[in-house]
């Protein structure tokens, strides 16, 4: 059964190419606007210039397929979609797409563009047969602030374009610190035609962290501090629905562990401790050591590169802690790295609700097209998207999530917390909406709905309670109401 969103925005979608029949390009526009309705959810991964986005794009996929150098790709918006067929699409500003050859060096893919240069390149888009595709489709951004006008001006043209809706549905913004242009852009992405109403769909992510701490093995602690300061930033919390901490090297190479990785990191373990912590106080001392024997100077390059002094401690610690094959020490790597905090917010944020953030693309798409129409075509369809919007509880709980991360409803703090966790702004789940474990049952769930939905009912009959907060608590009572509602249907 498709989802009452999906349904309304699709309802929509018809309505209008039938009032656009005779216009070929605001069909086009539909034509788009159905396709994004139909497909998977489209994350980007945004940040400044060396944030490490290609390092984490690849940890999320579980493949080495973005390229995390410093060459001529790294300047172009590029697509990850699934498919059973590998296949690199060129898409140039002028002309016909083009096939680009699919060729792997060392494990990793190599983009080779042959004689176009990446200024006449549109984007590029990689169909892969990687699970982790299936239901996202990932689009890698250039680094934001470049000093190369050229790259910083095509993150910000697709991020934050002026007469369109973005091409994402949601954001995963990197960054090394809490810096001004940081916030100056995730205000940009909240300021554009799909952050008008109101949405906030931006999660931010502490990128290597590890650094942070001096690639000491308690860095990711260090991290998780500060990545728990910045979440509560008067600056940033409007902006973001979380900070999260990730060690993007580590998460990427513990995702594509090879055997080889596995056995230098045992024969490391086997040194003594304090010689092995002289050599690792810099890279390059680790690289040109001689100890211990059977390990090439090619081999620690190699787990410099890949994992970085960081991951090597950690890896030698859990190997000394007992573990004994690549697999387990590849799931234990990729556990501390912070990548599965962050594919569990993805999830619980955006994922579980992704039909309304697509619903919600299509509608913000219509907006724009009916506002350079005829106005007698668009009076043909205003009504429909009126009533359409009313209707849509989804959309409603993001717009109070975002009035909720900026204050002004006259609530107190504690209900502010509440009624942002009971509208899914820690999570779409009914468990973590009501703060249950995940594994709850429906009648923990039936009676912690009940309990909220009473409270919330005297404080929306409480006359001393002002306009704006009455207007959130008819929100939160029907999220309750909706999640009463749903656990027959669970059962």
């Amino acid at each position: 059964m498709m989802d009452p969103g999906l349904a309304g925005a699709s309802d929509l979608l018809r309505k209008a190419k039938e009032i656009f029949h005779h216009d070929p390009a605001a069909l086009a526009v539909v034509d788009e606007l159905e396709v994004r309705l139909e497909g998977p959810l489209r994350i980007a991964v945004a940040g400044m210039v060396k944030a490490g986005k290609s390092t984490l794009l690849n940890a999320i996929i579980g493949e080495e397929i973005a390229p995390t150098d410093a060459g001529e790709c790294t300047r172009i918006v590029t697509w990850y979609r699934f498919a059973h067929t590998p296949r690199i699409t060129l898409h140039p500003i002028i002309g016909e797409p083009r096939a680009l050859p699919v060729t792997r060096d060392d494990g990793r893919l190599v983009f080779s563009l042959g004689d176009v240069r990446a200024e006449d390149v549109e984007r590029l888009v990689v169909d892969w047969p990687a699970a982790s595709l299936r239901e996202l489709t990932l689009i890698d951004t250039p680094g934001i602030a470049s000093l190369s006008q050229d790259v910083s001006g095509r993150s910000t043209e697709f991020l934050l374009p002026e007469d369109a809706p973005m091409a994402a549905d949601a954001v995963i913004y990197l960054m090394r610190h809490l810096h001004a242009a940081d916030v100056r852009f995730l205000e940009s992405f909240k300021d554009t035609a799909v952050g008008q109403s109101g949405t906030v769909n931006a999660l931010a992510v502490l990128s290597r962290a590890d650094e942070i701490g001096a690639g000491r093995i308690d860095s990711l602690i260090s991290a998780a501090v500060i990545a728990d300061r910045y979440s509560r930033d008067q600056n940033l919390r409007p902006l973001a629905l979380g900070v999260v901490p990730v060690a993007g090297l580590l998460a990427q190479s513990s995702r594509t562990m090879r055997q080889t990785d596995f056995e230098a990191m045992q024969l490391l373990a086997q040194m003594d401790r304090n010689q092995r912590e002289r050599l690792m106080l810099s890279a390059d001392l680790f690289v040109r050591a001689t100890e211990p024997a059977g390990l090439s100077q090619e081999a620690r390059a190699s787990l410099v590169q890949r994992f970085g002094l960081f991951g090597i401690r950690l890896g030698v610690a859990l190997i000394r802690g007992g573990i004994s094959n690549p697999t387990e020490l590849a799931h234990e790597l990729a556990r501390r790295s912070g990548l599965g905090q962050l594919l569990d917010k993805v999830a619980s944020l955006f994922r579980t609700r992704a039909d309304a953030l697509k619903a919600r693309a299509a509608v913000v798409g219509l907006e724009a097209l009916l506002g350079s129409s005829p106005r007698d075509k668009a009076l043909l369809l205003e009504a429909s998207m009126e009533k359409f919007q009313a209707g849509a509880h989804e959309f409603r709980e993001l717009k109070l999530l975002a009035a909720l991360r900026t204050g002004g409803l006259s609530l107190s703090p504690e209900l502010s917390a509440e009624a942002e966790q009971l509208v899914g702004g820690r999570g779409n789940t009914p468990a973590l909406r009501l703060g249950l474990e995940p594994e709850a049952s429906p009648e923990q769930i039936s009676e912690a709905a009940r309990q909220h939905l009473s409270r919330w009912r005297l404080i929306a009959e409480n006359p001393l309670t002002e306009p704006p907060a009455l207007g959130a608590c008819r929100v939160v009572l029907r999220s309750c109401e909706g999640m009463l509602a749903a656990i027959p249907a669970a059962r």
